[in-house]
């Protein structure tokens, strides 16, 4: 298990105990003291952007420099104060809690108070997440929430304006070029069990035949209907099918597509949700956060 930011507080000074220590040197050396699995070294965070155990000890020195316990000496590099010497010679849990009696500390959290001077959640002796942590969790949480939402708005329209969603999707995902004409809903009698074609080029060389089904959360995608899908592009000597479903395929559905030459990708509605929301098909930015960080080359190249 990867440890909370607070409990690696005597893990980052003890790895500086004698010399100045390179901060990402440092994360591998803590991986190693906790003995963590390859799959938990490679854990990353919601971003993807950096590794779960690298933002933790980043964190847990950032906190401890605020602290006065450490300072950074160059890009990268930290090393011990005296202070942060006497807090690792005591036997005393080094956390937030124990940060909170220098001034230091108590002058960086008031900086990160609100203009309602409300305390910005981030260092609750209770809390171990990191900031960053925090702040990607309740985006999760908040698209997760519009994923629902837009698969019952998409649940309560009409087949054909399903159909249309699709073909619009496929568009956004950049099928087709530029081309108006790149992708098109059939939903007619007649069209031998395909909903919608998509050109996967932009001369329209290549083609991607869709199969839209609009269920309910309980009326799932079985084997009959993977089945009848594949013989309907058989009719159109497709070789490329995607079916979409706002419900679930049932495993002998799955199953059958992996018997099939696995020609045909499904997409369930918790993946389309998402998908719109990636590609901003049904929704929109409401509000962009730009999260930034120190660029320690600018200093380093102003005091050269």
């Amino acid at each position: 298990m990867i440890p909370d930011y607070q409990s690696l507080m005597r893990d980052v000074l003890e790895c500086a105990r004698n010399e100045p220590r390179k901060i990402s040197d440092v994360v591998d050396e803590i991986a190693d003291r906790f003995q963590l699995t390859p799959e938990e070294r490679a854990q990353r965070l919601p971003s993807g952007k950096q590794t779960t155990i690298a933002n933790r000890v980043h964190w847990a020195r950032s906190y401890l420099k605020q602290g006065g316990l450490v300072r950074n000496i160059k890009r990268g590099w930290y090393e011990l104060t005296e202070r942060g010497r006497e807090a690792l010679n005591s036997d005393q849990t080094i956390n937030s809690a124990y940060l909170e009696q220098f001034e230091d500390f108590q002058d960086f959290k008031s900086r990160t108070r609100t203009e309602d001077n409300t305390q910005v959640r981030q260092d609750s002796r209770d809390e171990e997440d990191t900031p960053d942590e925090t702040l990607l969790s309740a985006h999760k949480k908040l698209e997760a929430a519009l994923a629902a939402s837009l698969l019952d708005q998409v649940r309560q329209s009409t087949p054909l304006f399903f159909e249309e969603l699709i073909v619009q999707l496929f568009l956004a995902m950049g099928y087709g070029g530029t081309s108006q004409e790149a992708g098109r809903a059939l939903g007619r009698s007649g069209d031998n069990g395909i909903d919608g074609v998509i050109d996967q080029d932009p001369l329209g060389v290549d083609q991607i035949y869709l199969q839209a089904k609009r269920y309910g959360p309980d009326n799932t995608v079985g084997a009959g209907d993977i089945r009848d899908f594949f013989g309907a592009l058989n009719i159109h000597k497709a070789t490329k099918g995607i079916f979409v479903t706002t419900s679930q395929f049932t495993p002998s559905a799955r199953r059958t597509v992996k018997d099939l030459g696995s020609r045909i990708v499904l997409i369930d509605g918790v993946h389309l949700a998402h998908l719109m929301i990636k590609y901003n098909v049904g929704c929109r930015d409401k509000d962009v956060l730009h999260i930034k960080e120190i660029d320690e080359a600018f200093f380093e190249d102003l005091s050269e």
